[in-house]
């Protein structure tokens, strides 16, 4: 789908890394292989994390900034708190970083068969409109995607991130070898009632898009203890 824009090289994990946020591997080796399931496009599998595939793309495979960088389609939500541990939004961070402009995109479905054939279409439309400049290029875009029929589908919505997160419950178990372990298990809480959120957005049909920046400052409190 990509390819209608322009080159697309790929540079991917080779195996699921969910939840690893921006994670860099330090003190193993690094390892890239080509690989060949995208037809003609150039690709490559990384033993390391989405930020390692970003770093290894710019450094070891392109040798210059791409003028985009897409992430995804990732398997599951990645909107609220979740853009915080995401390795898909944290790959798109990292280009960010580099001053590549940059989208990640996530599909509120976790099944293996999953139809991506919706988050295609909102990829193609994200894709089309800031190649166009009706989006601003440069920036950092959060995009999800809701798991509905495609007819029921509203069109791209932009949000502010939503005030949720994970009441956590960490399940004690037995191994067989009667040795104790935790899994984590968990139930999210939407606490924001606000009609302008990417929770709200999705709720009701339609592809959330955040800005997102990777500059934590909170500036209402720096001004209030610089009185600036």
């Amino acid at each position: 789908m990509a390819k209608q824009f322009g080159k697309v090289v790929v540079v991917a994990p080779d195996a699921p890394q969910s939840g690893m946020g921006h994670a860099i591997t330090i003190g193993k080796p690094l390892r890239m292989n080509p690989v060949h399931i995208f037809g003609d496009v150039e690709a490559y599998q990384c033993s390391g994390t989405p930020v390692d595939c970003v770093k290894l793309a710019v450094d070891k495979v392109l040798h210059h900034k791409p003028d985009f960088c897409f992430s995804g389609i990732n398997h599951g939500a990645n909107h609220s708190v979740n853009v915080i541990y995401s390795g898909t939004m944290s790959a798109a961070m990292e280009a960010a970083i580099e001053g590549i402009p940059a989208i990640g995109f996530s599909l509120l479905d976790y099944a293996y068969d999953a139809d991506f054939g919706l988050a295609q279409q909102v990829a193609h439309e994200m894709i089309h409109q800031i190649s166009s400049g009706q989006i601003p290029k440069k920036g950092l875009y959060n995009v999800n995607i809701p798991n509905v029929n495609p007819k029921k589908y509203k069109g791209l919505k932009f949000c502010r991130q939503a005030n949720a997160k994970w009441k956590e419950n960490f399940v004690d178990r037995v191994d067989p070898h009667g040795k104790k372990y935790y899994w984590l298990t968990g139930e999210f809480q939407n606490l924001d009632k606000g009609k302008d959120t990417d929770v709200w957005a999705l709720q009701h049909h339609y592809a959330s898009v955040v800005p997102v920046q990777y500059d934590l400052t909170d500036y209402t409190l720096f001004k209030q203890l610089t009185g600036s």
